[in-house]
């Protein structure tokens, strides 16, 4: 008989969790048996293990193997227990010494001829086993500097299982990769391809987004086809303030666990920029899936921006989904065996035509829909859902004269130097106020103490509220909308011209859906 441990992990939500791999080999009728709550990929790796030992030259036992996943009453999920059972019957086989994985951690998929294969999430992994006193983690190359961006982790790259045996027989020695983690976010942090000089007119929808970033207020775009509303939402995180590197790891863990890291990047350095078509599910949308819960796309764009073109066109249901977690922040997806969390802190940027045809309020286009059949068209997005969405405007149809101009628009490094240095007054009102960053993330209570107004404004404000109908929510947003506004003016208080433009980008709503 011969016995080994050998110690790996699973991910669960964004996190970690260390799970122990013991390996028992019994003189009895020979067979492989996996426990320890494995998924279908888990189950599987019993073939993966058995040819990529015997293609290697190292040989199955003819014996009875018990493989034990600990803990055992935690589902277990993913091919990158490969490596980990391959080296662990190994090691009960007595052909690796017990003592050469003390302090180790495994992961790695399995190819049948011996080649390991990268895996998902590795960053959350390393981050655990740094935090359980593990230092030293064999895993494929391919994932070697995603683990190295964890300070005392050391990657050792592998390419096939080979490696690791030689490895940890004491053979031979591997290199670990080694990776500047502040050299290398400094370095691409600013690295965003679109600029809204680019970008042709549409003076009030730069200043909207501009005002949209300062505070991280979400935003709806309304206007005919051709106008430039995607041009102007996939310029947005341009002008958002770079990304912090606590945010960057956040964003990486996230993009990691859905398996999204491109080849050969380790970290996510700029603003992510996530635009799901029309037809997507509740479920990719917020995240979850059968058996396995994956992000969806509200956390992928968790730190940056989140993109509906056409929101009309969206499933009504699919769009109520996003409720919840556009006040939370956070998405909670509850399964039988398990509960996960996910980060979503994003800018919701939406845009639509303000018809089925596109061109109602078109001065140049004649719209050929009824009005039964624009309110039926507006009826899709549910009050609730737009009073969640701080700015609301008017993107018109951009004059001949603005787009045969050569003067070109500003730069978006001017802009985002404007957004930034309200980003830091939001930084230091809010400081010691945990989960608040800036001034879309108030409640009541900070509402109250920071977005203080004179008589005057209340009047205005008064008078708003009753032309237009609005929601006690809608008050609420307009004063951080006002708030934004006096910081990016460098204002200590709201003045009546910055709540007049924060009342302004309420009115469409009420505008089109009380036509």
């Amino acid at each position: 008989m011969g016995y080994a441990h050998v110690y790996s992990a699973a991910v669960f939500g964004i996190d970690a969790l260390l799970i122990e791999i013991e390996v028992h080999l019994e003189n009895a009728l020979p067979g492989v048996s996996i426990v320890g709550l494995p998924d279908s990929a888990v189950k599987e790796a019993r073939e993966r293990v058995w040819a990529a030992l015997k293609t290697t030259g190292f040989g199955f036992p003819s014996k009875k193997v018990t493989i034990n996943l600990a803990p055992a009453d935690v589902r277990k999920e993913g091919s990158a227990f490969d490596l980990p059972i391959a080296i662990g019957i190994l090691t009960a086989a007595g052909l690796i010494p017990q003592e050469r994985l003390q302090g180790l951690l495994l992961l790695g998929e399995l190819a049948l001829d011996g080649e390991i294969r990268p895996v998902h999430g590795t960053l959350p992994i390393a981050l655990r086993a740094a935090r359980e006193g593990i230092r030293r983690i064999l895993l494929p190359h391919a994932n070697a500097a995603e683990a190295a961006l964890v300070e005392d982790i050391e990657a050792l790259p592998l390419g096939s299982l080979q490696d690791a045996v030689h490895y940890l027989c004491g053979e031979r020695t591997l290199r670990p990769v080694r990776i500047n983690v502040r050299e290398l976010f400094e370095h691409e942090r600013h690295a965003f391809p679109l600029d809204f000089a680019d970008v042709r007119g549409q003076e009030n929808a730069k200043r909207a987004l501009e005002v949209a970033a300062a505070g991280g207020h979400n935003v709806l775009m309304i206007g005919p086809p051709g106008s430039g509303k995607t041009m102007l939402a996939k310029r947005l995180p341009g002008i958002l303030p770079p990304l912090t590197l606590e945010e960057a790891l956040e964003t990486t863990k996230i993009h990691s666990v859905a398996g999204l890291l491109p080849p050969g990047q380790a970290l996510v350095t700029t603003r992510p920029f996530r635009a799901p078509h029309h037809t997507i599910s509740d479920a990719a949308l917020v995240g979850g899936g059968v058996g396995t819960v994956r992000p969806g796309e509200i956390s992928l764009a968790h730190h940056g921006v989140l993109f509906l073109d056409e929101l009309p066109e969206f499933a009504r249901n699919v769009l109520e989904v996003l409720r919840q977690p556009l006040e939370e922040r956070r998405i909670t997806i509850s399964r039988t065996k398990m509960t996960v969390e996910y980060p979503c802190n994003v800018m919701l940027v939406c845009s639509m035509n303000p018809c089925p045809c596109g061109n109602f309020g078109n001065p140049y286009q004649t719209c050929s829909c009824t009005p039964q059949q624009i309110q039926r068209y507006l009826a899709k997005i549910s009050g609730p859902l737009l009073d969640r969405i701080d700015i609301h405007i008017e993107v018109p149809p951009v004059k001949y004269q603005e787009l045969s101009s050569d003067r070109a628009g500003e730069p978006s490094a001017l802009i985002r130097e404007r957004v930034v240095r309200a980003r830091q007054r939001q930084a230091e009102r809010f400081r010691g106020i945990p989960g608040i960053y800036k001034n879309a993330d108030m409640g009541t209570a900070e509402i109250r103490r920071f977005c203080r107004i004179d008589a005057r404004g209340q009047e205005l404000l008064r008078t708003a509220m009753q032309r237009l109908g609005l929601s006690a929510r809608a008050y609420d947003r307009i004063l951080k909308v006002a708030r934004t506004i006096a910081d990016l003016e460098e204002s200590e208080h709201i003045q009546l011209h910055h709540l007049a433009e924060a009342v302004q980008y309420r009115s469409l709503d009420r505008q089109y859906w009380q036509a």
